[in-house]
């Protein structure tokens, strides 16, 4: 079992040599500090939500609904974090959510946010909107564990590709969009007419891809605005269907996750799909200004589907008692989002691990000082409603 607290003694450790952290320990902290880091609009890109932002407020404030129960002499010095999720090992109930246009923030990208993920034995989520191929990630992230998440092409030999290009190289696990299929209204970027993606940022996948690249009469490098506005074309616009899911079982052979369920009637109608897992999510408050809280949806959804799909959770995950809660609450796992994306502003391969080891340390810490040993046997009576 992995001591991730040890790197609470580590810092401290290294303090007596005159060392400190890279940047803050707290990553409630890291937004603002990214906002002195990084250019107006990439932040604004990074940071901001749909609206007035009601759903990254109602995120948080949701955690600060429950407290936990704390209870004592349970044995707690040892504490196993390990969990299996569809099929892959993961040392603790955590992995990297899909964030795309990485090099917005720093310049290696994707490539050093694999590093690190591979570096921890966390699964690293690729986004198709990734500024780096699906092959340079894979060879960055080694031996480490890879799922890549799709936004559907509504050209089938486009989507067949891709997805035949991922499972090539080592992506074991499909994590499907559902609640992007058009952008939100988001006045952060739009007050910056801001869209990475015109700008060729977020390309990597398309534009390395054989079949994207067959539809087109110049190829990207020739003609980079018509090859942008085409992929644009492709994957936003369209609304899909549930039989329309029978397309993506036949061209991925492993686990399928749907990401962006927030009412049980949805994840019910996933199980009846044939779906392997469901991420309780809305998008980190980016889609749907003034939506439910996820940490609300869980608990509901998690009762609706029980044992029959896997069910993961994200939106508004920024510290080690925010994952058991979620745990608690009903996830297998939780996905962390622009905490790791802030590291990775901030120092690259060393930030996106510094971030990473830094949550892992607080989760366990909290789970011994909670008095839990397993996350197999958290139940209700860890929380309380506040």
């Amino acid at each position: 079992m992995t001591r991730f607290g040890g790197y609470q003694n580590e810092i401290y450790l290294q303090g007596l040599g005159g060392a400190k952290p890279l940047f803050s320990t707290d990553p409630t902290k890291l937004e603002e500090s990214a906002s002195n880091l990084l250019d107006p609009a990439p932040f604004a890109y990074v940071a901001g939500g749909a609206g007035s932002a009601a759903t990254v407020r109602a995120n948080r404030a949701a955690f600060d609904r429950w407290r936990i129960v704390p209870r004592m002499l349970t044995g707690a010095t040892e504490r196993n974090l390990s969990v299996s999720v569809l099929g892959t090992e993961m040392p603790a109930p955590v992995a990297l959510a899909p964030v795309g246009v990485q090099s917005i923030v720093h310049p290696d990208a994707e490539a050093a946010t694999a590093r690190a993920a591979a570096s921890l034995g966390l699964p690293m989520i690729l986004s198709t909107a990734s500024s780096t191929s699906i092959e340079e990630v894979a060879a960055a992230n080694g031996a480490g564990p890879r799922w890549f998440q799709l936004y559907w092409p509504g050209d089938p030999d486009v989507c067949a590709s891709i997805l035949a290009r991922a499972k090539k190289a080592g992506y074991s696990v499909l994590v499907v969009t559902l609640d992007t299929w058009t952008l939100a209204w988001r006045p952060a970027d739009l007050d910056q007419a801001y869209l990475p993606f015109l700008n060729g940022e977020g390309m990597a996948v398309p534009f390395t891809d054989p079949a994207f690249r067959a539809l087109l009469e110049k190829t990207p490098e020739e003609d980079p605005p018509s090859a942008i506005l085409r992929w644009i074309s492709l994957v936003t616009g369209t609304d899909r269907t549930w039989d329309q899911l029978t397309f993506l079982r036949e061209h991925w052979d492993g686990p399928i996750v749907l990401k962006g369920i927030q009412h049980a009637d949805d994840a019910r109608k996933a199980v009846d799909a044939g779906m392997d897992g469901i991420v309780v999510s809305n998008h980190g408050g980016r889609q749907v200004d003034g939506a439910i809280a996820s940490l609300d949806a869980l608990p509901g959804i998690a009762a609706a589907v029980g044992d029959r799909i896997e069910v993961l959770f994200d939106s508004g995950v920024r510290t080690g008692s925010d994952v058991l809660k979620a745990l608690v609450l009903g996830a297998k796992a939780v996905l962390l989002g622009r905490p790791y994306v802030y590291g990775l502003a901030h120092a690259g391969e060393d930030g996106v691990r510094h971030v990473l080891r830094g949550l892992l340390a607080d989760f366990d810490m909290t789970m011994g000082l909670s008095g839990n040993t397993d996350v197999a046997g958290l139940n209700a009576d860890v929380l309380a409603r506040a």
